[in-house]
């Protein structure tokens, strides 16, 4: 992990990398997490974070809790990140309600618009989906991961439905990422991958 405005308990990290094992995940697991640190790294070096402490524990716990097809990920997700900011880092003044505000905006990707956040969690969402913009091979091999993950939980005809719904409403939107700095970073990239995979 690059991004660490704060330095993190042994046990806290050994919690999550467990935590991000259960259930074993295609996608959503540990690899993704430090993936949306390396995106906030690059915030720090650019933009810049405005509560850089509080997204690093809102990156790392976002999908703490993944289960494919429940609605309740990120609120369980939040609620494990105040318990553990509870107990591994008491005393550090820590922002626990942007924590867990930050968290709980990831259920709403794709449904908010740039005028609905603030700056830090613009840039925070987008690092989550920063995926999108990815090279194509990248891009694929995420898309196959989310397949997988749904596959058990929801019939394919249907999963596949949905994805393409959801694929096409994001490429249909004036603005794909919150931000101006992935905005001009990824935008093009991104539509290129949404068109591929919607044609």
């Amino acid at each position: 992990m690059h991004f660490e405005p704060i330095p993190l308990p042994d046990g806290l990290v050994a919690e999550l990398e467990a935590a991000y094992a259960m259930p074993p995940r295609a996608y959503h697991n540990f690899a993704h997490v430090q993936a949306v640190l390396q995106h906030c790294q690059a915030v720090a070096e650019g933009p810049g974070w405005r509560q850089p402490a509080e997204v690093q524990l809102a990156a790392l716990y976002h999908d703490a809790i993944y289960q494919a097809g429940r609605s309740d990920n990120e609120a369980r997700s939040a609620e494990l990140a105040a318990a553990a900011i509870a107990r591994w880092l008491p005393g550090q003044g820590i922002d626990v309600a942007r924590v867990v505000q930050l968290i709980a905006l990831t259920a709403r990707h794709g449904a908010l618009s740039a005028t609905e956040v603030d700056a830090d969690a613009a840039l925070f969402l987008d690092c989550d989906m920063a995926i999108l913009g990815a090279p194509a091979a990248v891009f694929d091999a995420y898309d196959r991961g989310i397949a997988e993950e749904y596959a058990g939980h929801v019939p394919g005809f249907l999963f596949r439905l949905n994805r393409r719904r959801f694929l096409k409403q994001l490429l249909l939107k004036p603005r794909i990422f919150l931000s101006e700095f992935f905005h001009q970073r990824l935008d093009a990239a991104a539509r290129a991958n949404l068109r591929r995979r919607t044609a």
